[in-house]
């Protein structure tokens, strides 16, 4: 009777231990995730350009004697240049927009057309917008002045944005730099990620893993990154060449909208009509449109080569995780979550397909 006693203050005192422990565990990752956490999404970043670019990394460390720091310095800093084009282009294009428009408004140059009357007809919205347009045509001043407060805050939140978009642009050079580090450690890098997966997972699984997260990195990074940011270049040269206003803003959109998983054309095909409506139909014009139309479409042809290649990543997830990364990250997380989102899709269906023997379920061949 006396040895149950001092049993259970024996186990109490155990599991006292246990519990001690595990809280402190508990709060130094806590306190590391918090030290961390304002850095996650440059080294996320820097990860994945490093995973990407390793490859290209391989093939030009033979010609420049076996030296990594010196091949991964080459890299990054053509990277960088290439990088500096369209954002060039960008910045000019949003500076001559500002520009003329600020000379339109000051020499009153703004002419807005009267209404027709069959627009108050319209259901739901006919009669405002008639009285709307109606101001605006006729005394543009006034309803300046009416929704200055509006027109302020929308102002404000357009200088917000294409800060965010600035400050997104420094945070990616300065990931190309990380990236750029990790690559010239990349093969001690690479039996790191397998130790580390080996003791998430097995031993056994560990190199699997680590290839299939490789493998679904690299394809989504090339496959939707890549291919929105080759059809932004292919795209911005054609509005650069026939002088389109804001044709940096128009590329940056067609960036936006391949990695969005949605079509060029929903930009190429307004820009074609306005240099119609503008300028005719000339050998340059009809150049441009073919030209355009074309690079509107190409990635068609670049997704089958680029995306896919032993990685079957479904669309809807892509769109879903460029959407939510942009939701939650802002310009970052527009392209970090894509591929974060495809690499959880992979290990879920990984460790669904893994089951232990004889725990397999029946799937019915009819519904």
């Amino acid at each position: 009777m006396l040895l149950r006693p001092m049993y259970e203050r024996a186990f109490s005192r155990g599991l006292l231990d246990v519990l001690i422990r595990a809280g402190l565990i508990a709060a130094l990752v806590i306190f590391c995730f918090e030290i961390f956490s304002p850095f996650l999404h440059l080294m996320l970043w820097s990860v994945i350009l490093a995973i990407t670019l390793y490859p290209l990394q391989r093939k030009l460390r033979t010609r420049l004697g076996n030296r990594d720091g010196r091949t991964a310095t080459l890299i990054i800093f053509v990277a960088i240049v290439i990088l500096m084009v369209p954002v060039y282009l960008l910045g000019t294009s949003i500076t001559e927009s500002v520009e003329k428009s600020l000379d339109v408004v000051k020499e009153g140059k703004v002419r807005i057309p009267s209404p027709s009357e069959s627009v108050a007809s319209w259901p739901l919205i006919g009669k405002r917008l008639y009285g709307f347009w109606l101001q605006a045509a006729t005394d543009l001043t006034g309803l300046a002045q009416k929704l200055a407060p509006q027109l302020k805050d929308f102002s404000l939140g357009l200088l917000g944005k294409l800060a965010n978009a600035g400050l997104g642009f420094l945070m990616f050079i300065a990931a190309l730099i990380i990236a750029g580090i990790l690559m010239a450690f990349g093969e001690s890098g690479h039996r790191s990620a397998i130790k580390i997966a080996s003791r998430i997972f097995s031993s056994g699984r560990g190199p699997q893993i680590t290839r299939l997260c490789t493998a679904t990195i690299r394809a989504v990074a090339q496959g939707v990154i890549g291919i929105a940011f080759i059809q932004m270049l292919l795209v911005g040269v054609g509005f650069v060449l026939i002088g389109l206003p804001g044709a940096g803003l128009l590329a940056l959109a067609v960036l936006l909208l391949g990695i969005m998983q949605l079509p060029a054309t929903l930009i190429t095909v307004p820009a074609i009509a306005y240099v119609f409506a503008t300028e005719g139909a000339t050998v340059g014009t009809i150049v441009f449109a073919v030209y355009v139309f074309i690079a509107g479409l190409a990635d068609n042809v670049l997704k089958p080569l680029l995306l896919g290649r032993g990685v079957d990543v479904p669309m809807p997830v892509v769109l879903i995780g460029a959407l939510g990364g942009m939701v939650t990250g802002g310009i970052i997380g527009l392209f970090i979550g894509p591929v974060a989102l495809a690499v959880g899709y992979q290990l879920f269906w990984q460790w669904v397909e893994q089951q232990p023997q004889g725990d397999e379920p029946e799937v019915p061949t009819q519904v």
